[in-house]
């Protein structure tokens, strides 16, 4: 089996910055095993806009990112095995935080609304709902979380 990897990188700043107080910046980069970087932070909803960095990627979105694009890369290709050409793909999924029995706080849900085009004829709305279950299935993002995953296609 494949292995991927992930690592970030993250420094303390000099200046008006107490760690012991909780009061410092949460800003990282996050490089990923293809070579990408992307600056990342901590959620502003969690830890205040002060200590958040600005234009970054917090791990609930990169969480809910990767549930997106692995659904739609899965049914890219259970599409593509029932024979149908997709032409556009468009989803705006989104996460919602929730508490475990136990009281910790979780990624409670994710709701996906993809939106496809095809490139001649189209399923019908069942053989689309069947397409988007197999993508589900298939995907393995999905098969390796506990949350609960709403597939809501939109076209």
């Amino acid at each position: 089996m494949a292995a991927y990897r992930a690592a970030v990188d993250w420094r303390l700043e000099a200046g008006a910055q107490d760690f012991l107080a909780g009061r410092y910046g949460r800003g990282h980069t996050a490089r990923f095993g293809s070579g990408v970087a992307v600056p990342a932070t901590a959620s502003a909803h969690v830890v205040g806009s002060r200590w958040a960095a600005d234009g970054a990627v917090d791990p609930e979105e990169m969480f809910v990112g990767a549930v997106v694009s692995c659904h739609m890369l899965s049914f890219l290709h259970v599409a593509r095995l029932a024979g149908f050409v997709v032409a556009a793909y468009r989803d705006e999924g989104e996460g919602v935080l929730g508490k475990t029995a136990e009281g910790r706080v979780h990624v409670a849900r994710v709701t996906l609304r993809p939106q496809v085009d095809y490139a001649g004829a189209a399923p019908g709305a069942e053989e689309a709902a069947r397409l988007h279950h197999l993508a589900h299935e298939a995907c393995f993002i999905a098969n390796s979380i506990t949350t609960e995953v709403t597939v809501a296609p939109t076209s």
